[in-house]
């Protein structure tokens, strides 16, 4: 943990006892200051009484005592409308910040010389994170993973000048950091994305983009250019920034680009040799290569060569959930991807995979399938579950042979029968549901686990020798 002491012998008011809003309960207290916690829920506020912190209701509050309001990054701060916290800070001359900016502030306050690299974007973002956090790591540097991903900023290792600190951010803790400075800031992309909490596309493109504020003369920006809003936040940089564009489109004159399924990496208009990326099973599909693209990007920022980025993308094992190669069967390669949650997310795993056994359905999102029709030819067979199997099977009427399967373990055992004998080199049993899991699973890691219990069950019950991939 990092003890906060930049509030020492002050109260600051913490709304949102989730696991950011606790830790950050902790580093305070641990440094000195006075936390005083709230939720809107009971189940949050005995979590903080458990823990042993004084809880009460921010309502009757005075406002006029605390420093500061850590708000949780899920509680809204403009949009549809301040949560009620907001509005008393607002009007009691209490700044609002997040977990994130008590880290930057702490970090600065004790002159730390660990660097921070910041990575955003509406997609990617944890995959880039964990391969970029990997390639460190591999190559013998010391690095603490965290933020919007896994662990909360504050519960990380504390400051040392020989850390790396690999953080994920989303746009609402970006919101709550204006004090965020990095050696190396990463946006992937933009796409409609969360627009009931930043009104428009255009704030939310622009709340994005501060990431890059804190960056200074020698930081490092790496700016996905392959849609308009991106590519337009990376031509408005200021001239004293190092800015590197990635893309899988087209060529770039200064960052990484792919070329016929390797990376290129282009320092003024001079291109390196290529670094491939086939072969990688956790780092397949265009939407990988921007990840990898990224996180080569950024590692160079500060300092590694091109060959210890390259065996570093070779041992990067993936995420769990998201187009994760579980195991192999004889030809048949068993793949999770679980957190595919609706059509968007499922596109990319059925654009990866050729001779496709598909599994798909749970509680259905807006639009359905829609979307997807132009890899219906890719599919051998779809095995259609939960609620919205009828549905589903309706949507892809005669363009998809179909099972309505009904349950995951009926469907991995039929799609792994009919994968067994197809004529394909390698059939994918594809687990990329475009539906929520709620109906049969609590969340998406569940159902994830679940289709990799089946399929490891399947192996053993078969004798045969099967490999994570």
């Amino acid at each position: 943990m990092i003890p906060v002491t930049i509030f020492n012998g002050k109260e600051v008011a913490i709304f949102g006892v989730g696991r950011s809003g606790l830790t950050a309960a902790q580093a305070l207290q641990a440094g000195g200051a006075e936390p005083l916690l709230w939720d809107d829920s009971e189940k949050g506020r005995a979590a903080a009484k458990a823990q042993g912190f004084a809880v009460a209701d921010l309502n009757s509050a005075d406002w006029s005592r605390f420093a500061a309001l850590v708000l949780a990054p899920g509680v809204p701060l403009t949009h549809p409308r301040p949560h009620w916290t907001v509005e008393r800070a607002k009007a009691a001359g209490v700044e609002i910040i997040g977990d994130n900016e008590l880290f930057c502030r702490q970090h600065r306050a004790e002159g730390s010389r660990a660097r921070i690299i910041a990575i955003t974007g509406t997609n990617g973002k944890s995959t880039t994170t964990a391969l970029t956090a990997h390639i460190l790591s591999a190559s013998g540097r010391r690095v603490a993973m965290g933020g919007n991903i896994g662990t909360a900023v504050l519960a990380l290792e504390p400051f040392a000048d020989d850390l790396t600190y690999v953080l994920e951010y989303s746009s609402y803790q970006i919101d709550l950091t204006p004090g965020l400075h990095a050696d190396a800031a990463c946006l992937l992309n933009i796409t409609p994305d969360h627009i009931d909490r930043h009104g428009t596309l255009e704030h939310y493109a622009t709340v994005k983009a501060r990431i890059f504020d804190g960056l200074g003369p020698a930081g490092v920006a790496v700016i996905g250019v392959d849609d308009e809003l991106s590519a337009a936040i990376a031509d408005r940089m200021t001239a004293g920034t190092g800015v590197r564009r990635i893309s899988v489109r087209h060529p770039v004159t200064e960052g990484l680009f792919l070329r016929d399924g390797a990376l290129v990496e282009a320092v003024w208009g001079k291109d390196a040799p290529p670094v491939k990326l086939a072969g990688i099973g956790s780092l397949r599909g265009v939407h990988n290569a921007q990840n990898a693209a990224a996180a080569f990007a950024l590692c160079r920022a500060i300092g590694l060569s091109r060959e210890e980025i390259a065996a570093g993308l070779e041992t990067f094992p993936g995420l769990a959930h998201r187009m994760e190669p579980v195991a192999r069967i004889g030809r048949v390669l068993f793949v999770n991807d679980s957190k595919a949650t609706n059509a968007d997310a499922a596109e990319k795993a059925l654009a990866s995979f050729d001779d496709i056994y598909w599994i798909a359905g749970g509680i259905a999102k807006d639009g359905g399938l829609a979307g997807l029709e132009s890899y219906f030819p890719k599919i051998r067979r779809a095995y259609f579950i939960g609620a919205a199997a009828e549905s589903s099977a309706r949507e892809v009427g005669g363009g998809v042979p179909h099972r309505i399967s009904g349950t995951l373990e009926t469907a991995v055992h039929e799609a792994a029968a009919d994968a067994g004998v197809s004529d394909a080199a390698e059939p994918a049993v594809l687990l990329s549901p475009a539906c929520a899991s709620f109906d049969q699973f609590s969340n998406f890691e569940i159902r994830g686990d679940a289709f990799r219990t089946i399929v490891e069950a399947l192996a053993a019950g078969k004798g045969a020798e099967h490999e994570a991939v």
